[in-house]
């Protein structure tokens, strides 16, 4: 049992620093995308279509986060597992197109006046600050309830599952904002 105790914890460590390096380059890989002086031509216009498909993926990720949320509270674990499951991988495709869209495509500055404007940026700040830190507790979540350690999948999970949700909620709110602003 020991032995096992050790392994595990052995196993931690070197996913821990595999969650950090992921964590901290993904950020970093993005910032320089979003501020590259000149995007990538990738010879087509349908990068354009992206923001409205990661709309749709921050929803459906929102819907799978709610629904694993309410099948741990019922109990049920493999619906719990599936739902948060889904909820990474719909992430994982969230991040590809948006990496894609913001190499290729210029950003679009959003056009409200008043106070909505500030609402709007607040909202968008404090989205990307806790989209830029999600991704550590979010990981090591996702690999503690994968390999059932579950007290530590807990722990983590009180501050993961709040920053995801707000993260996938404001990614649609942004959305919905600046969307009458983009040019196709």
């Amino acid at each position: 049992m020991e032995n096992s105790n050790v392994i595990n914890n052995s196993n931690d460590k070197a996913i821990i620093k595999w969650v950090t390096v992921i964590a901290v380059i993904v950020p970093i890989v993005v910032a320089i995308l979003l501020f590259m002086p000149s995007k990538l031509d990738l010879a087509a216009e349908w990068v354009y279509f992206l923001p409205h498909l990661n709309a749709v993926i921050n929803s459906a990720s929102t819907l799978a986060l709610i629904a694993g949320l309410y099948f741990i509270k019922s109990g049920n674990i493999q619906l719990h597992k599936a739902s948060m499951t889904t909820a990474f991988a719909l992430g994982a495709v969230f991040l590809v197109s948006y990496v894609i869209y913001h190499a290729a495509a210029e950003s679009t500055t959003f056009g409200g006046v008043g106070w909505i404007k500030s609402v709007y940026y607040f909202i968008l700040i404090t989205h990307i600050l806790l989209a830029a830190v999600a991704l550590f507790p979010i990981l090591l979540a996702y690999y503690y309830g994968y390999t059932d350690q579950r007290s530590k999948h807990k722990k983590i999970v009180k501050y993961a599952y709040p920053i995801w949700l707000y993260v996938t909620v404001t990614g649609v709110v942004v959305y919905l904002m600046i969307s009458p602003y983009y040019s196709f």
